[in-house]
């Protein structure tokens, strides 16, 4: 279905309203005429699922889920219209084999997932609207064209033949709560005089800040004129083929659509004025994407505007798994989170689903970049069907038309690790690099999207599509194959689609409302531990291998004698891992340009993949990349015996004064050496400086050289506003590594609330080195946790209530190593 847009004297009807929906067994019911003497009938939401529906009625239990494939679901509804006559029946996704019936006669059969689809009808007053989703099951049986490879990533090698999710598919990876129903809108739309769709936008940036708007829009009815407008601009468009209309429009001196992390995320209002009538078009952004490849042609990174941009993220999942919602209610809190821990990048990954156009707003508004994924992923897809190539460019189609206009979307992939899934396979090029990245996809996107870069696959290029130093790469030397922190700079990546895939333990209150059980003692608990189908380790024992290597100490026997500081522990040491590599990677002199965490949110409560746990609340981990992502920022990499480097970072659009500081403390509070330097850094500046620069003599900043015992325990850089004095970053180097010493800490705390704004700030400070110090106060949110805190500066968080409450803040807080504990409240 064709971008259509709202004109005058159309009449629409959402159809959500007294929906209600009976399972059944398979083919038990042929027809709506059969379902009277059907039990167990549930009310339903529309747009939703099988699944939610059931869950909401207590008959479905999303921590345990039943298997809906092997059962008929039927959702039933009673609607009626004031306005007989001539109406269009939309439904903007239906999961997945579908018969619609309206008053028992069957209008339309749908068999994909990812299609929106239209059916003219005739209505007088009221009229029963069925819709029987069949048993997948059987359909997933069915024999196919042989496939040339089988990936252990999901159950069912009859995915590759049907155009559904593989979410709820994947064993290890997520629950398996299958997509089931009618889980985007359905509507009624009575059409006026005019029919208007097709929409192609774009929006270009030129020289000198020249936004150049080109609009192509198909309308069929009567028209004396049709008008684009933007910025107080317009032109006339002319008619090029019959009912199809063409404008362009050149707008001096537009503000720059930006990623938030490099600058401003304008955005510019469009409508078209049919006989003078105005339609909105939504809102776009003037921006310019391309792709560097380096100086050896091997790399791949996105410059913005003519400005080169250091991608970081991570991989979206799912906003709902349980209801796969689509709506601005869902996506708001945990799309500001993402922008909040300074990510500019999301990618939807071939695994997961489509998004709605409310996603792609809120990132347009937000200023974070979208890759976008078709939903395709290591399978080898039956392209010699013509049939199922006609679905998939269809489904392409309407896909980039949801999204005409909107700026944040930066890259458009033919899918995840076909490429990778055949070469592993051991089987030559030729055999699994074929038509629908190379030629399908790539085609409808550059006639759809031509502003967007198109690459054929993630990972993809290099001696092997999976090999890090060269394109794209799925990057897990330092993760899952337990590389060193070392491997991060070795690898020589160049762009990590997905990357430090680590089990995140979450918090202690959503383990004590979901999952109060140890860790590692109870079958519940790893049931919820990610890990790749068919292999003998899981993503906890990647964790452990870490916390081993950095604190030295057996997680199995921690796990025995103290399980909470285990998990305190565990909490700590992912964020730990990834604070590191990404200082490695962002550094002046590394090859990569980007990397996006694998992944942002959970689907189950558990110690999951995500940086946000299953209720969209954040992780220790999305704390230290909040931290690692800061567009300024101070960094430091241990050179051996080259001595400790600083890195400094201004990605922002204006140049920063700024202070620099550096001090190795002798037993968390006595400095030994320390020294300052005053920065001018200049837009998109990334400086290396030694530690030894700022001392102005030698000091041996990461033990090297050993002569004699350790002068100092830790090395602390801080990086100041000039003019405010305000600490804009911090970084940490430990030299003796992870001591686990607990000792006497002599925090500080100060809970006070700004009297015109009512917000609550939580200011610390310590007399001795804090190590990540944690927060814990139910029913807020901290702007930082889990963080260091060194002697000699107050440290301020802001807290957000997560619920509604009249209350002061009442918590407590620790240090990793801290011997007690210090109550927090306010007065």
């Amino acid at each position: 279905m064709s971008f259509l847009l709202p004109v005058s004297g159309d009449k629409t009807v959402a159809l959500t309203e007294g929906w209600r929906l009976a399972v059944t067994a398979a083919d038990a019911v042929a027809l709506p005429n059969q379902l009277a003497d059907v039990e167990g009938w549930v009310p339903a939401a529309v747009p939703g699922t099988v699944a939610g529906a059931l869950s909401s009625a207590s008959k479905y239990d999303p921590e345990s889920p039943l298997s809906l494939h092997d059962k008929d679901a039927w959702y039933v509804t009673t609607f009626s219209v004031d306005v007989p006559g001539a109406w269009e029946l939309k439904f903007e996704g239906l999961a997945t084999i579908s018969e619609v019936y309206l008053d028992g006669k069957l209008i339309g059969s749908f068999e994909s997932m990812f299609r929106s689809l239209a059916l003219e009808v005739d209505l007088t007053e009221t009229h029963e609207l069925a819709i029987c989703f069949r048993a997948l099951a059987p359909v997933l049986e069915q024999k196919g064209p042989r496939a040339r490879w089988r990936p252990q990533l999901a159950t069912s090698q009859g995915l590759r033949l049907i155009r559904t999710t593989l979410l709820g598919h994947m064993p290890g990876w997520c629950p398996e709560i299958h997509a089931v129903g009618p889980w985007r809108p359905i509507s009624l739309l009575k059409r006026g005089e005019l029919r208007a769709g097709g929409l192609r936008m774009s929006a270009d940036l030129g020289a000198e800040d020249t936004g150049v708007l080109t609009v192509d829009l198909e309308i069929d009815g009567n028209t004396e004129s049709v008008v684009l407008r933007c910025d107080g601009l317009e032109t006339l468009m002319v008619q090029k083929d019959y009912g199809r209309f063409h404008g362009a429009l050149t707008i001096p001196n537009v503000t720059p659509w930006m990623p938030h992390t490099h600058g401003e995320p304008h955005l510019y209002g469009v409508s078209v004025l049919v006989d003078g009538q105005a339609f909105d078009l939504g809102c776009t952004g003037f921006r310019s994407i391309e792709v560097d490849r380096g100086p050896d042609g091997k790399g791949f990174g996105l410059v913005v505007n003519g400005k080169p941009v250091f991608c970081r993220g991570a991989v979206w999942t799912s906003a709902d798994l349980l209801n796969l919602s689509g709506s601005e209610a869902t996506y708001r809190p945990l799309l500001e989170l993402a922008r909040d821990a300074g990510m500019n990048m999301l990618r939807i990954g071939g695994t997961m689903t489509y998004e709605t156009r409310a996603f792609f707003e809120f990132c347009d508004q937000l200023g974070i970049l979208v890759w976008q994924d078709f939903q395709f992923a290591n399978y080898d897809y039956p392209v010699k069907d013509e049939a199922f190539v006609a679905t998939v460019r269809e489904e392409a189609r309407e896909q980039l038309g949801k999204v005409q206009g909107c700026p944040s979307l930066a890259v458009l992939c033919g899918g995840s690790e076909i490429y990778q899934q055949g070469a592993m396979m051991g089987l030559p090029e030729n055999r699994w690099k074929g038509p629908l990245c190379e030629e399908i996809l790539s085609a409808e996107s550059s006639a759809a999207r031509p502003d967007v870069p198109y690459v054929a696959n993630s990972p993809c290029e290099g001696a092997l599509p999976f090999s890090p130093n060269a394109g794209i790469a799925h990057y897990y030397g330092v993760g899952a194959y337990q590389r060193p922190l070392e491997d991060a700079r070795r690898a020589d990546v160049r762009f990590a689609a997905e990357c430090l895939a680590f089990s995140n333990v979450p918090e202690g209150s959503l383990l004590e409302t979901h999952l109060p059980v140890k860790p590692g003692h109870d079958p519940r608990w790893k049931s919820r531990v990610p890990r790749d189908r068919g292999a003998g380790w899981d993503f906890e024992d990647v964790r452990d291998h870490y916390l081993k290597a950095l604190y030295k100490i057996n997680p199995q026997d921690l796990r025995y004698s103290d399980p909470d500081r285990y998990l305190d522990l565990s909490r700590v040491v992912t964020g730990e891992v990834m604070e590191a590599t990404f200082a490695e990677w962002r550094r002046a002199g590394s090859s990569c340009n980007g990397a996006l965490v694998w992944t942002y949110q959970d689907l189950e409560p558990g110690a999951g993949w995500g940086i946000l746990d299953s209720s969209g609340m954040p992780k220790p981990a999305y704390y230290a990349l909040k931290r690692a992502f800061r567009p300024v920022n101070v960094t430091m990499t241990d050179e051996g015996t080259n001595g400790l480097c600083v890195h400094v970072i201004n990605e922002a659009a204006a140049p920063r004064n700024l202070l620099l500081t550096l001090a190795c403390l002798r037993d968390g509070t006595t400095p030994v050496v320390s020294g300052r330097r005053e920065l001018n850094l200049m837009p998109l500046s990334n400086q290396q400086i030694a530690a030894t620069d700022l001392f102005g003599a030698f000091f041996d900043t990461t033990y090297a050289y050993r002569f004699g015992p350790p002068a100092h325990d830790v090395t602390v850089a801080r990086l100041i506003d000039s003019e405010t004095e305000e600490i804009l970053a911090e970084a940490f180097h430990f030299p003796q590594g992870h001591q686990e010493i607990r000792q006497l800490l002599a925090l500080e705390t100060k809970l006070h609330q700004e009297a015109h704004t009512g917000n609550w700030y939580l200011t610390l400070t310590a007399q001795r080195f804090a190590r990540s110090v944690h927060l814990d106060i139910p029913g807020w949110q901290a702007s930082d946790n889990w963080f260091h805190l060194a002697p000699g500066a107050e440290k301020v968080v802001q807290l957000n209530a997560t619920i509604e409450t009249t209350g002061d803040p009442k918590g407590h807080l620790r240090a990793l190593n801290g011997n007690t504990s210090v109550q927090l409240s306010a007065g």
